[in-house]
Order: C-alpha cells, then sequence, then structure tokens
C-alpha cells in the first residue's frame, strides 16, 4: 500500500504544476514502473487545442525516455466531483506498456476513489500482433 501512497502523493504534486489556462483543469499522473521507480507528469495544454499533452502521456514517456517499457500501475488526480479517467489515445498509450494485470487508480485530491485494471478501461485495445499477416 506504501507504494500506491507514493503514486498518489507525486500525481497531486505534479498537478499543481499543470499548464492548463484554457481549461484550468489541471491533473497529474504518476506511473510505476516494473523496476520499482515512479515517474510523473502533469497535463499542458496549448492554444491549438490537439497540441496538448495529458499527463498520462508524459508520464509514460518519462518512463520510456529512462529506459523502462512495463507499466505495473498508473494514477490519475484531478479535482472535481467526477472522476477523470484516461482519455482513449492514453488508454491505449497505457495498453502499449501494460498487461492485463496492471492496475489504474483514479482519484481526487483527497483521495483514491477507484480502482480498475486496464482491460476493464478498454477491453479491445490495439494489439501488435494485428500488424502482422499471421
Amino acid at each position: 500500500m506504501e507504494i500506491i501512497y507514493k503514486l498518489f502523493e507525486t500525481a497531486k504534486k505534479a498537478r499543481l504544476n499543470a499548464y492548463a489556462p484554457y481549461s484550468k483543469y489541471l491533473v497529474g499522473a504518476s506511473v510505476l514502473a516494473e523496476s520499482g521507480a515512479v515517474y510523473a507528469s502533469c497535463n499542458v495544454e496549448n492554444i491549438s487545442f490537439p497540441c496538448g499533452v495529458c499527463a498520462e502521456a508524459g508520464a509514460i514517456s518519462a518512463m520510456v525516455a529512462a529506459g523502462e517499457r512495463k507499466l505495473k500501475a498508473v494514477l490519475v488526480v484531478s479535482e472535481g466531483k467526477d472522476l477523470v479517467y484516461p482519455c482513449g489515445a492514453c488508454l491505449q498509450r497505457i495498453a502499449e506498456f501494460a498487461d492485463a494485470d496492471t492496475q489504474i487508480y483514479l482519484a481526487d485530491t483527497a483521495q483514491i476513489r477507484k480502482t480498475c485494471r486496464i482491460t476493464d478501461l478498454l477491453p479491445h485495445n490495439f494489439k501488435a500482433s494485428e500488424l502482422t499477416d499471421d
């Protein structure tokens, strides 16, 4: 449980650095790599809306930049009455480095409110095996 608390606190801290002047919706995310290392990021908006970066994408990129390739857990935190879920593109990004047991924790700034698996949120992700001719 200690590592989940670390994921929560790391994501909350990253959230405070979010650049969201347009939506005012601050999101933080942290990921736990197979090595036990934690990587975090926040959302970064851009006036050209499609050019923004989700917190989950940034955290996964930091993990990959450090040479890691396997996700054990993801935590996403934001403020508001409704939970923030990873968008479809981020779910596919998570699936790229996850397995069926990868946990996704959804939190507000006070607590983790929901735990699910990537297969719950994206049961039919696109797989590399679909690119083969077999």
